[in-house]
């Protein structure tokens, strides 16, 4: 049986004469909603210092959910944020547990993308503790181009012009090209 070929990057040739148009991972945020707070929220933090070998943050709940037996202001999940190199190499990971396939529908209009594992197990160097059990979570990935800066700064603040704004299919090229993933 022949194996699939990639399909043929139609940005490729802009993004070799414009480098500021290619795109890149800006941040990759893991989170998991655990619901409740106390041990199991401490073995899920557990799980993502081992998976990031970065401290997570506790996500707080916005308001009283009384069937679920949720107070406002209680933790009941955490979360981490990811940039820069340390960003690709651990999507590369998590990429992995998905088979290196994606939906297409898993992208937005402005090419962040997000996608769920459902054990971490799956993960590849992720062993099963049973004092820990099995959670999963989930991975958003913002997708940025060089220039993006200028709607975060604190001096100048500006709007990204339409123009430069990223499009679902650059970035769908982009992870097929720089990940090889397969999207369907």
């Amino acid at each position: 049986m022949a194996e699939m070929e990639k399909p043929e990057n139609p940005f490729k040739e802009e993004w070799e004469a414009h480098p500021m148009r290619k795109p890149r991972i800006g941040a990759v945020i893991i989170n998991v909603s655990i619901g409740q707070s106390g041990e199991p929220l401490e073995r899920a933090k557990t799980i993502i210092r081992q998976l990031t070998n970065r401290e997570p943050v506790e996500t707080i709940a916005k308001q009283t959910w009384r069937d679920f037996g949720i107070r406002k202001h209680q933790p009941i999940g955490c979360k981490v944020t990811i940039r820069g190199k340390d960003a690709e190499e651990l999507l590369q990971r998590l990429f992995e547990a998905k088979d290196r396939r994606l939906s297409a529908s898993s992208f937005d209009e402005f090419g962040n993308f997000a996608f769920g594992i459902r054990e971490h197990i799956d993960i590849p160097g992720m062993k099963y503790d049973p004092n820990l059990g099995i959670i999963g979570m989930d991975v958003i990935v913002q997708m940025i181009r060089p220039g993006y800066r200028l709607r975060y700064r604190k001096v100048g603040k500006q709007k990204i012009p339409k123009k430069h704004k990223l499009t679902r299919e650059e970035s769908i090229a982009y992870i097929r090209e720089k990940f090889d993933v397969e999207i369907a």
